[in-house]
């Protein structure tokens, strides 16, 4: 049987050859897809802590949901054909409350008190709404006479079939699915209450430079707190990740290959910002290179062009930029479906909406894809509009704050007109509310 190390192995041995071209965003996807494997181990957990978590084995139905006819209503069940006999006056014969397992058979040409998920029944087939009947004395118990049920009701009404919500055999959820509560409470609703999931990946969490100092620090000129850890502690936070904070590393390269090659042995993954190009003070790209092997380099989007991705023995090294928009886009492009993968996830694919823009653009340089923070505006003839955030630089956090979205722009449009069809990729494609 294939293990973590074999698929990790095979990923290092196929990578991609770096050859100065910058790669189209649809290439990087091509490699990242056809590289990565599932290397998460599997654990069994309680159901009660499985929201959000990935799925390792299918679950398909036990028994059928429900396992018996019952009433979807507090009212009066009987038997269909004396209903259209009768003009829709019974006597009441019994009363059936909900979990109550011993029943008593309709009696011909009688109608039973009956209360919402009390099981049918023999004989019956149909229910009315107490709201809809009208009963004599305190609602038409038993011991009381009769009671009146309107004209108008179809045969199985205000009835739950046995298996209506779930059949034995049937499937609830896939390998690979993460959990949401729907589906906790499908697989609750058959009696289950521990599960497989794949567990969590160890990424270790990497910012990098002399200017970048943490929150809660003196700044002195020249430095810039790192916004780029939370950003991506959020955003790792709402993934199946156990997250270990490396700090900020300096602009050194012993430090940086200590450092890289430590967390190689102890994490999935590796995930770095900024240090991403090879300037003097540059080293993550050059230490990766001596470590490990550089899968992919330089890709032709704005913003994020030097994102990486490589492996350091059997870590993933993913190496996002340093301005935070970049960092940000790259994540949700690159990184996070990377990790939903390694994870145990299907690889999807965002959806995208056809939008017309509310907005000219000019220009726009080819041969490069962008994704422009943008948002929905309802204009007053009730029509929905795309708008862009009106300033490109990638290190305004105020344009992630402002945007709902991305707007994909492909690498051959050179331009944009008000009404142009754009693609607007919601946030919360990404799982970001």
């Amino acid at each position: 049987m294939r293990n973590k190390m074999d698929s990790a192995r095979d990923a290092r041995d196929d990578c991609f050859a770096f050859d100065g071209k910058r790669l189209l965003h649809h290439e990087a996807l091509g490699i990242l897809k056809d590289r990565l494997p599932t290397i998460a181990d599997k654990e069994q957990i309680p159901l009660s802590q499985a929201t959000g978590r990935t799925l390792a084995e299918q679950i398909t139905s036990n028994a059928n949901v429900p396992s018996y006819d019952n009433s979807a209503v507090d009212g009066y069940a009987f038997n269909f054909e004396d209903y259209q006999k009768q003009d829709g006056e019974f006597p009441v014969s019994d009363r059936i409350a909900a979990g109550e397992t011993s029943l008593a058979n309709l009696q011909q040409g009688t109608a039973i008190r009956i209360f919402t998920g009390a099981k049918i029944p023999d004989g019956a087939d149909t229910v009315a709404m107490q709201e809809d009947c009208t009963a004599s004395a305190d609602g038409g118990s038993p011991g009381q006479d009769r009671v009146l049920i309107p004209t108008g009701l179809k045969r199985g009404a205000n009835l739950r079939k046995a298996g209506e919500d779930l059949k034995m055999g049937e499937a609830i959820a896939s390998a690979g699915s993460i959990l949401r509560p729907q589906e906790l409470a499908a697989i609750a609703s058959i009696g289950i209450d521990q599960i497989r999931v794949y567990a969590k990946l160890r990424v270790a969490l990497v910012s990098s430079g002399d200017e970048i100092i943490r929150p809660g620090t003196h700044i002195h000129s020249g430095q810039v707190y790192d916004s780029n850890h939370f950003l991506l502690l959020g955003l790792l936070n709402r993934l199946n990740v156990k997250v270990t904070d490396l700090g900020i590393l300096p602009d050194d390269a012993k430090a940086v290959d200590e450092t890289l090659s430590q967390a190689a042995r102890d994490h999935d993954v590796i995930l770095t910002t900024g240090g991403a190009s090879l300037g003097e003070e540059d080293h993550l790209i050059a230490t990766l290179d001596k470590l490990g092997t550089r899968h992919m380099w330089q890709l032709a989007i704005k913003p994020g062009r030097p994102m990486s991705f490589g492996q350091i023995g059997n870590s993933f090294v993913f190496g996002l930029p340093g301005n935070p928009v970049a960092v940000f886009v790259c994540f949700l492009l690159y990184a996070r479906p990377s990790l939903l993968r390694l994870g145990g996830s299907d690889w999807v694919e965002p959806q995208r909406y056809p939008v017309p823009a509310g907005f000219d653009l000019p220009s726009k340089k080819p041969d490069r894809r962008e994704f422009w923070r943008g948002w929905l505006e309802t204009q007053e003839d009730g029509s929905v509009r795309a708008m862009k955030f009106s300033r490109d630089g990638s290190a305004l956090v105020s344009g992630l704050r402002e945007a709902t979205g991305l707007l994909e722009i492909a690498e051959d449009v050179q331009s944009v007109q008000k009404g142009d069809l754009l693609s607007f990729i919601p946030f919360t494609e990404f799982g970001i509310d």
